[in-house]
């Protein structure tokens, strides 16, 4: 078990004083059978008229703010601790009717699982990248795990990491063609990948801890990292981040989930004033190791 302290920091600046809009907020972790919730704290400045929690279709916990001031800086400062329990080479029990690739959901699976078996791209070059990777499996029955952890590594191997703070996604094509992208690039990379194969999958948003010396090449860190599941019957939703070659949930810490990244944004909100007015955002992203121990 690791008691981990996120603290997420976004600023968004004006040349001139402006009128706020509604924002809305994805900043606190999924609570769940690997994640416990201790504390949490939100500051916002200025602070809002009104501040009120939901969860949305995906059951993510959202916090939407509304204002009634005008003002030239609008900073959210997010401060969670959590009990993170992780496994490092984790045993997925997935049932023995999928373990073998190609297989198919059960019918009940099936209907529940439609828009994360469903493409948003339908790009030929996606279609065949999968496809190399599974020729590169060889001949003979290919296991469902090893197709994944295959397509895991052949992204962190193949392409580049490239932080990129505008906002935005590129297409698994575009991805392909510059051979390098961000973390969430990578996640729609793959996402597109095993649905062209007949596999369920889903983004997620969140944040990676950065070990100091235990992992030196663990990259994503000083901001939100984004990755992906794949459902899989027997072990459920299953954590792949590409950009890192992870498989479970080490180091990863899940706020939203979504079938689309735009349905899994940190923070998003309006503003009544002059385009010209935005000056930028900063955000910063700190995740620190309290305490580490072998109890379970």
């Amino acid at each position: 078990m690791r008691l981990l302290t996120v603290r997420h920091v976004s600023t968004y600046r004006y040349a001139e004083p402006v009128r706020l809009g509604d924002h809305w907020m994805m900043f606190r972790p999924r609570e769940s059978h690997d994640l416990r919730l201790i504390n949490s704290r939100l500051d916002i400045s200025p602070r809002p008229a009104d501040l009120r929690w939901l969860h949305d279709v995906f059951d993510n916990s959202l916090a939407v703010a509304s204002f009634d001031t005008e003002t030239t800086e609008l900073r959210f400062e997010s401060q969670v601790t959590l009990e993170h329990y992780e496994v490092d080479a984790p045993d997925y029990q997935i049932e023995a009717s999928a373990r073998l690739f190609p297989f198919v959901y059960p019918p009940d699976d099936s209907v529940n699982l439609q828009r994360a078996l469903e493409s948003r791209h339908h790009s030929l070059e996606v279609i065949r990248w999968a496809r190399d990777v599974v020729e590169s499996l060889g001949p003979g029955p290919i296991e469902t795990m090893a197709l994944l952890q295959s397509m895991t590594y052949a992204i962190r191997r193949g392409f580049t990491y490239v932080r990129r703070t505008e906002r935005g996604v590129q297409t698994p094509a575009e991805t392909l063609r510059r051979g390098d992208g961000s973390c969430r690039d990578f996640a729609v990379l793959m996402i597109e990948a095993v649905r062209s194969l007949g596999l369920a999958a889903r983004f997620v948003s969140g944040y990676i801890c950065v070990p100091d010396l235990a992992e030196p090449d663990v990259v994503g860190g000083g901001a939100t990292h984004a990755w992906l599941q794949v459902y899989l019957p027997g072990a459920g939703w299953v954590d792949f981040d590409p950009t890192n070659s992870i498989i479970g949930n080490r180091n990863l810490i899940r706020v939203a989930v979504a079938w689309d990244p735009a349905d899994a944004l940190p923070l998003w909100g309006t503003y009544i004033g002059s385009s010209r007015s935005f000056l930028g955002l900063d955000v910063t992203v700190s995740v620190t190791d309290r305490i580490r121990s072998q109890e379970s």
